[in-house]
């Protein structure tokens, strides 16, 4: 390691040393990394969440489908157990809104939702659906 003198500065100045000139810089570094740090780490959390909204989202879509398509079942029984499925979860999912349709042939349940955020103003808003084929007895 060299010293650089230099006459005309004052020795506190004048003495120049590589590790002088990197003293704070583990500071200077964990202000600009912590962020993004926590930014990845959010955006990871925000994403299970995401998953699992959405899994359980289409799980009670599958569940009013099921129950709708049913040889004696009907289209509010569907959304009735639609509703009850999501209601009976603790994934804090909010706003939710279930629909129905039953045909001869078909019966389909979609449910939107909304699911918690980690990001200010944002929403996530979710929509699955599940169609089943109606039960009918031949004989």
């Amino acid at each position: 390691m060299s010293f650089f003198l230099a006459p005309h500065l004052p020795h506190r100045l004048a003495t120049w040393s590589p590790v002088r000139q990197e003293r704070g810089s583990a500071t200077i570094q964990m202000v600009v990394l912590m962020p993004a740090l926590f930014t990845l780490m959010f955006l990871g959390v925000q994403a299970a969440v995401l998953y699992q909204g959405r899994t359980i989202t289409l799980a009670a879509a599958q569940e009013g489908a099921r129950i709708s398509a049913a040889a004696d079942g009907t289209n509010a029984a569907g959304v009735a157990a639609a509703s009850d499925f999501v209601s009976s979860t603790s994934a804090g999912l909010k706003n939710t809104s279930v629909s129905g349709n039953r045909t001869a042939t078909t019966a389909t349940i979609t449910v939107t939702t909304h699911t918690v955020s980690l990001i200010p103003f944002v929403s996530p808003k979710i929509t699955q659906s599940a169609s089943m084929p109606v039960e009918r007895l031949t004989g």
